[in-house]
């Protein structure tokens, strides 16, 4: 069987254009049948047509893709994926943004593969560190957060002007919890949390003002 080109096109919408991959692709007279293209968001990566193309590659054909990320949401994706390709199905890559990244024989060696699979492989490890970097950053921005008692996450929606008026009612008998979080516009949970936390404060301000004691 003769070798085969493919090529692979991806955008996140069907909004996007994806004239700039196709233009891309033109010096490479791939035939339009051999074309395959997904308009799927990275975070879903549901690819149909992916995995048509998939099907149809044959050892010693040829896939080519405009950048990397066409392959995967990730490196650890693209890594299993580019396996696949390169080693399960033996066919060849070939990435448009980076030349380094063509599987290809060179002058009858596998130094092209070799340096494929190697510079895939530290794009991965450095992905990799500065997602790990990232994270420690951020653990401790938050733990330096903690230490100086700053509030973290969404602050709370203030409450309604009447909360306390119907609070009051609420607390004399006048009108029970769940009557009170639908005249607020809560959900009862919300509500009796809230009540309870203004009771609780109601206790100690009539305990400080009183003189009693308060128990423990």
């Amino acid at each position: 069987k003769a070798m085969a080109k493919y090529a692979y096109v991806r955008v996140s919408t069907k909004e996007q254009n994806i004239y700039r991959q196709l233009v891309a692709l033109e010096p490479y007279c791939i035939p339009e049948r051999n074309i395959y293209c997904d308009y799927q968001s990275g975070k879903d990566f549901d690819r149909p047509a992916y995995n048509k193309l998939l099907g149809k590659l044959r050892h010693g054909d040829l896939l080519i893709v405009k950048s990397i990320d066409r392959l995967g949401r990730n490196y650890n994706e693209i890594l299993v994926q580019w396996q696949n390709i390169t080693k399960d199905i033996g066919a060849d890559i070939l990435v448009l943004d980076m030349e380094l990244l063509d599987t290809r024989e060179k002058n009858g060696s596998l130094t092209g593969t070799l340096i494929a699979d190697l510079v895939l492989q530290v794009m991965a490890y450095f992905a990799q560190t500065e997602r790990e970097s990232i994270h420690q950053r951020q653990a401790e921005g938050i733990a330096a957060a903690k230490s100086k008692g700053k509030h973290l996450g969404r602050k709370p929606e203030p409450l309604p002007t009447d909360f306390e008026c119907i609070c009051t009612r609420c607390d004399s008998g006048e009108i029970s919890t769940r009557m009170a979080a639908i005249d607020l516009g809560m959900s009862h949970s919300t509500f009796y949390r809230h009540f309870c936390s203004w009771k609780s404060e109601k206790a100690v301000s009539n305990g400080r003002q009183s003189g009693t004691p308060l128990k423990a």
